[in-house]
């Protein structure tokens, strides 16, 4: 019965890459932690683990409510995820680490809110383009007004900065629009508008600029360059394609990585993939990259089959959102694209992200299993 009330693949695929990230972030994470924490090595799989119950219950709780009835909130959850993320600027409440304004102090938590809002974001579009796909056609009263709010979205993002995570949402948020019948020519209008604009805020952003030059610099540069760039903006991608490299085909060993005694910075954040093709090899590596595709194939198959379009709307943008962090985060590890601070999905160590993404799956699930309850309802 449970094959036929959810989307066994998706549920499977995504517990095995969760029992993934709990081995590796504390494969990746125990020397950090030692250091950190007086010999406490298990200090952040702890936290991890914690947060990893509380998606689960998150998990549970969407996959069993209606994701129809998400749609008439989602201009409020959109509304209080835009104010979370103009609180980060109030002083006294938003917490700068690292030259980023990314995070929120409330009543002795830490959030952050850029992680919400990317969920909301994806809700708030899917009920735009359901309410308003009759005339997505037609710039004024079909794309503008979306448009127009994932644009704030992403601008008050890029202001923290993270550019990163505003370049996905906004990549992310064009490929709903186009799904959801928005002309072509429309959506290349409004890139060439804001293109100049976000290369002219990472120009102007001298940490932003010098990551740009670094990752030109590996194909035009010379080797002198090169050589600099090893001991400075380009040292954590060295050292995570040191450990790649590593890996091999098969791998030094589960907790045998020589990368994360820190000599690769965030082992088990931004750049766990490191450690992961490290410990467990180029197939290994491959068995991780199967897991997402497989999340990634059924969330696809789960949009196609929805009952209606706001739920192939909303299946398609999760989907998207997830997969486009995968890429972005293998991109930066292996050294395709520019540094940036991306988390791994289910991976990577982190509070706000991962319950986003157990929210995620929730909806994912509970989609499917509506779309098997009309089709009963059908053959009865």
């Amino acid at each position: 019965m449970l094959r036929q009330r959810v989307d066994l693949p998706l549920l499977v695929s995504s517990l095995l890459l969760l029992g993934v990230g709990s081995v590796m972030v504390y494969s990746a994470s125990s020397a950090v932690a030692e250091e950190m924490f007086s010999g406490d090595s298990g200090f952040f799989v702890k936290r991890y683990l914690v947060r990893l119950i509380l998606g689960i219950v998150i998990l549970v709780l969407f996959a069993s409510l209606n994701y129809q009835k998400q749609k008439k909130w989602s201009p409020i959850l959109l509304a209080v995820g835009l104010v979370f993320l103009m609180l980060v600027f109030v002083p006294g409440l938003g917490l700068t680490i690292r030259g980023a304004t990314r995070t929120l102090n409330l009543f002795s938590m830490t959030i952050q809110p850029a992680e919400g809002i990317k969920v909301a974001l994806v809700i708030f579009l899917a009920y735009w383009l359901d309410k308003r796909r009759d005339v997505m056609d037609r710039f004024f009263v079909g794309l503008l007004p979306g448009l127009a709010v994932a644009g704030v979205t992403c601008l008050l993002i890029v202001l923290q900065p993270d550019y990163g995570t505003a370049i996905v949402l906004a990549v992310t948020a064009f490929a709903m629009l186009y799904v959801g019948r928005a002309r072509l020519l429309h959506l290349a209008c409004a890139v060439g508008i804001m293109l100049p604009v976000l290369f002219f805020k990472l120009y102007a952003s001298t940490h932003s600029r010098q990551r740009l030059m670094t990752y030109f610099d590996r194909f035009f540069g010379n080797s002198v360059e090169q050589a600099v760039n090893l001991q400075g903006a380009d040292y954590q991608l060295q050292q995570a394609l040191i450990g790649l490299g590593t890996g091999g085909l098969f791998g030094i060993g589960l907790g045998q990585s020589r990368q994360k005694f820190l000599f690769l910075p965030d082992p088990h954040t931004d750049f766990v993939f490191a450690v992961i093709g490290e410990e467990l090899g180029f197939l290994g590596s491959l068995a991780v990259l199967g897991l997402f595709a497989v999340f990634v194939w059924r969330g696809i198959r789960i949009a196609r089959h929805a009952p209606d379009a706001f739920g192939f709307f909303l299946a398609s943008g999760l989907t998207m959102l997830i997969a486009l962090h995968v890429l972005v985060n293998i991109g930066v590890v292996t050294g395709m694209l520019p540094t940036t601070g991306l988390p791994l999905p289910f991976l990577s160590y982190g509070g706000s992200w991962l319950l986003f993404c157990m929210m995620s799956i929730g909806i994912l699930l509970n989609i499917s299993r509506m779309t098997y309850r009309r089709q009963r309802l059908q053959y009865d």
